[in-house]
């Protein structure tokens, strides 16, 4: 592991240390290493203290009646909203909007139906990521059978990749955008690879009209977050990725480029105690700080990739050069997928099970990707310590 990860670690042990203690099913369990936050994230106390005062004090349906209740909880999602522009560097805050979802897959597909959908005609060409999540394929592939029904051909590009380091590749993009390039889907972080996708090249590649919706699952929570510095349109991600409750999540949309985004249909009901959990899981974030939290993941990962590199029957997914310690290029963020090159992933989940590990071990829902295709994931959070890496590769170790 490189100098500066070793350093960041023991730096921020006596930071760390407090905040994994918050997490209640993590201090019950000092025997399980739970290492699968991509898939959904444990929760603080502070979390559920808040849902706890949520249902206790207030619970009512918002916007429907004119009660203390009522009001209370209808000012709570507003103020969700506001907490959710600020939480993502919102520069323009009365121009944009934020919609609540059951997460970030329903968040994608209501961007491609109630948005997208109505804005492209016959020639159109939209660039979407083919390797990515299924998510953040299969609803724009659906736009374009909507469309076809309707006698409105578009054209659907894959959103090309670098060879060499599994980025996007912003000259191929650049090369291959035209006149009729009318909207861009991306990742932030892959949620097999760990890599940053660096999507504000998305924008230098495309030029300062075509809009462009980012998947930001596996870095909402995870590192700092700036839609200022990234210059997108939509931003989609899920709250029990975050630290909040599982069956909310939100789109935010800058407003900017094309009509206004208003989800189609009759909104119902919102999901308002997993709001009230998610304006609390903003607030511990920040105050535990993202920035730490991002240094702290990205050194756990740093050192379980130079771990699994030195033992040769292990297979790390993804950018090459990251595995070698010291290297800047492409460091995994909070995410390492790996595969032994003779037992089987999903064997290895249940062996790593019995050695007290919790990892995700199949094909991580990635687009395209086959049955063989499958691999071990671990996924890091603030409440990973380095000694559960150094078990889990002593662990690995022994089963060369």
């Amino acid at each position: 592991m490189a100098d500066a990860d070793a350093g960041a670690l023991e730096e921020l042990r006596s930071w760390q240390r407090p905040l994994r203690a918050q997490f209640p099913i993590i201090v019950a369990n000092p025997g399980l290493a739970y290492l699968d936050s991509a898939a959904t994230a444990q929760k603080p106390q502070a979390v559920l203290d808040a849902v706890q005062h949520y249902l206790t004090t207030s619970n009512a349906n918002a916007g429907r009646g004119s009660y203390p209740w009522a009001n209370a909880t209808t000012a709570a999602v507003e103020r969700a909203r506001g907490r959710i522009k600020e939480f993502l560097g919102d520069p323009e805050p009365d121009g944009s909007s934020v919609h609540f979802t059951g997460g970030t897959s329903e968040g994608l597909r209501t961007v491609a139906l109630n948005w997208l959908a109505g804005r492209l005609t016959d020639g159109d060409e939209i660039v979407v990521p083919f390797a990515d999540h299924e998510a953040n394929l299969s609803p724009w592939l659906e736009v374009r059978e909507l469309l076809a029904r309707q006698g409105v051909r578009i054209l659907v590009r894959e959103l090309p990749y670098q060879d060499s380091s599994g980025d996007y590749d912003p000259a191929a993009l650049a090369a291959s955008a035209g006149p009729r390039t009318r909207f861009v889907a991306a990742t932030h972080v892959h949620h097999v690879y760990g890599a940053d996708m660096n999507v504000h090249r998305i924008r230098q590649a495309v030029g300062p009209d075509v809009p462009i919706c980012l998947d930001a699952a596996q870095s909402i929570g995870h590192l700092p977050f700036s839609v200022a510095g990234l210059d997108v349109d939509f931003v989609v991600f899920s709250g029990h990725k975050a630290l909040a409750l599982p069956g909310t999540g939100a789109v935010w949309a800058r407003g900017r480029r094309g009509p206004r985004f208003r989800p189609g249909g009759w909104a119902g009901t919102p999901n308002t105690v997993g709001i009230a959990s998610l304006t609390a899981a903003l607030d511990w974030l920040d105050a535990a700080g993202p920035d730490r939290i991002e240094a702290w993941t990205v050194a756990l990962a740093a050192r379980l990739t130079d771990g699994l590199s030195g033992l040769d029957v292990y297979e790390v997914l993804g950018c090459r050069s990251s595995l070698a310690a010291g290297s800047e290029v492409q460091r995994r963020r909070s995410i390492v997928a790996f595969r032994h090159r003779e037992i089987a992933s999903r064997d290895l989940g249940f062996i790593l099970y019995s050695h007290g590990f919790m990892v995700r071990s199949d094909g991580h829902c990635q687009a395209g990707a086959r049955v063989e295709d499958g691999s071990v994931r671990v996924s890091l959070h603030v409440y990973n310590t380095a000694e559960e890496i150094e078990a889990l590769l002593a662990t690995l170790a022994n089963l060369q």
